[in-house]
Order: C-alpha cells, then structure tokens, then sequence
C-alpha cells in the first residue's frame, strides 16, 4: 500500500495582534445609566471578585488594597454587586 501525502509545516507563520483590556467595550457611558455600583470600603476585603466579572473591566485596585469604579465607564449591570460575597457593594438609583 502507498502512504498519504506528507503533510508539511507551513513556511509562512501569521501573528495575531494580542487583544488588551481596555476599559468601556463601547466608549464612555452616557446619561442612560440609572444606578451604579457603591463600594463600601469597610466591607471590602480586596478578594477582586468583582473585578474578575465585570464585563467592562471598570473595578480598579486602590492602593490600600480595596477596590474603586471608574464611573465614566461603568454601564451599571451589578454584576459587582451580585458576585461579591460580602456584600460590599451596592447597587444606588442615579434617577
């Protein structure tokens, strides 16, 4: 019996541009946001749970360990607020 073609690597390699978090996946919020996320800081342990789920990628570490929103581009899903397990952050009407 014969053998198959020989498969062979290819001589010319692409490279893929590498994506990077960027804050607000569309650009800053508006004035359509109607409540934000809250962080009280003496309930906040640092675990960064938040900052894992957050879809915008808005939750910054603060030098003390806590965590902050950037509020330009968090939309106010309250994922933060529904993931973190000590109830740290609240979810607050801006109307």
């Amino acid at each position: 019996m014969g053998q198959g073609p020989i498969l062979q690597a290819p001589e010319t390699f692409f490279i893929a541009p590498l994506s990077r978090p960027a804050p607000g996946s569309v650009g800053k919020t508006g004035s359509w946001r109607t409540s934000k996320p809250v962080v009280y800081e003496d309930k906040c342990t640092g675990c960064m749970l938040c900052w894992l789920y957050c879809p915008e990628n808005t939750i910054l570490k603060t030098s003390n360990g806590k965590v902050a929103i950037d509020y330009d581009y968090c939309k106010g899903c309250g994922i933060c607020a529904a993931v973190c397990p000590f109830k740290a952050i609240d979810m607050v009407s801006e109307v």
